[in-house]
């Protein structure tokens, strides 16, 4: 009888023991994927949320973090497969501390837009931001073309990255052509004080004074650049040195 007690009581304490395993993981100890969960899958998603890469903290690797993953490793030209490796969940706090830590961009004047499309810079604008703008303004209505820019600087049409390799060349910043992916590397990390350009495997524009400079701002309005912002989620970060 006392033993039949005993062996009862000890089975329901084996079951109040939690059982080691994935929910306890440390972070990067294991490659997550969607179905896992755990302390370490909400430690990726807070990571990738400081990262520029929207994720709710909610310790559940569902189809919503798989996403942000896949924005990531597009980003970081990895394998995109939506599954966070060891390496991948190291690369994702790097870039997280990274971001936590840049400084905040200076307070500037801002250019404005006038009813011609071209942009005007504030008079206190440094000559490498007054050269950017106003070089961004020969080809400010100029039509988008695929891979325009980049086999010569005059061209009948620019694409996106072509865009902004003109409107940094004539600065004297950049002497050939990035695409997208060049830009992801480009000059120093972080937002700029003046100038900022974002880039990602597919797309590259940049902020010149406030003003967005983006060719996806020509096909509405006639010209590349715009006042209006948008979502920076998914791209890297870069600007100038000193600008």
């Amino acid at each position: 009888m006392h033993r039949t007690l005993r062996a009862g009581v000890a089975a329901v304490a084996l079951k109040l023991i939690p059982v080691a395993g994935a929910s306890a993981a440390p972070y990067a100890s294991r490659t997550l994927s969607t179905g896992t969960s755990g302390s370490d899958v909400e430690t990726l998603q807070r990571y990738l949320d400081t990262a520029g890469y929207d994720t709710t903290a909610d310790g559940e690797f569902g189809p919503a973090t798989a996403r942000s993953v896949r924005r990531f490793e597009t980003a970081e030209q990895r394998t995109v497969d939506g599954k966070a490796t060891r390496p991948d969940q190291r690369l994702v706090k790097s870039r997280a501390d990274s971001t936590a830590s840049e400084p905040a961009a200076q307070d500037t004047e801002e250019a404005y837009v006038d009813d011609a499309g071209l942009a005007v810079a504030p008079a206190s604008a440094p000559a490498e931001v007054q050269a950017i703008i106003e070089a961004g303004n020969k080809i400010a209505s100029k039509p988008y073309r695929y891979g325009g820019g980049h086999g010569r600087w005059r061209d009948s049409g620019y694409d996106c990255s072509g865009s902004v390799s003109f409107a940094l060349h004539g600065a004297g910043l950049l002497d050939t052509p990035l695409d997208s992916t060049g830009f992801m590397s480009w000059g120093e990390r972080g937002e700029g004080a003046w100038v900022t350009i974002y880039a990602n495997a597919g797309h590259a524009y940049m902020t010149v004074a406030g003003l967005r400079f983006d060719t996806s701002s020509s096909k509405r309005s006639g010209s590349r650049w715009s006042e209006t912002t948008r979502s920076a989620r998914g791209y890297r970060v870069r600007h100038p040195e000193g600008l």
